[in-house]
């Protein structure tokens, strides 16, 4: 008989550790299975940077949203049914021709987690919230973005009371598509500033 775990991948210690405190809570009657099931479930399919993609295709594809967008974050990302803890209050940020704008929480790591998901580890640090205020562009380059010098960088500080969306420019050669498939160019970065949505060849 084969040992069906035979090849089965070692568990990383974060996972165990959490795979343990679920089965702890569980089984002392404060979580239900289900329950952590529901927020997973969320996570992957209600919150999350596709929600934010979906927010600047609309406003790639069209003016009027794009208008209301910048007016009124908030209100233009609830139109698209978008929105909760987290996202209360939006701002959009454009990158422009001679602007590119970048987030960052310099104290903690305020985040809009309704159209951005989960924050990466790298926007909490330390040297992310420190360094990108005092040096935008070498910070950038350092991420695999270079901003034209003829560029202005604009660095945003997300807080409890505001939160920042970057509406990134639209690439070009992209005039022939879908909403859908202007969505799938925009990545959680691009809508943080460190990366610019790019047209695969």
């Amino acid at each position: 008989m084969t040992d069906q775990h035979a090849n089965a991948r070692p568990v990383a210690p974060a996972a165990a550790r959490v795979a343990a405190l679920e089965a702890l809570l569980v089984e002392r009657g404060v979580i239900t299975s289900d329950a952590v099931d529901a927020v997973v479930d969320v996570f992957e399919h209600e919150v999350g940077p596709q929600n934010g993609a979906r927010v600047v295709a609309r406003a790639w594809m069209d003016p009027g949203y794009r208008a209301r967008l910048l007016a009124d974050g908030t209100a233009a990302i609830a139109e698209l049914g978008i929105g909760g803890a987290e996202g209360e209050n939006m701002r959009v940020v454009e990158n422009t021709d001679d602007v590119h704008n970048v987030v960052v929480c310099t104290l903690c790591s305020c985040y809009p987690w309704p159209v951005l998901g989960i924050p990466p580890v790298w926007y909490k640090s330390a040297p992310y919230r420190s360094r990108m205020v005092r040096e935008p562009r070498a910070v950038l380059a350092e991420m695999g973005l270079d901003v034209p010098v003829r560029k202005d960088i604009r660095v945003w500080d997300s807080s409890a009371h505001v939160r920042y969306l970057v509406l990134p420019e639209r690439p070009p050669g992209t005039d022939g598509l879908a909403e859908d498939a202007l969505a799938a160019l925009v990545t959680r970065d691009c809508m943080i500033g460190v990366a610019v949505p790019v047209l695969a060849p």
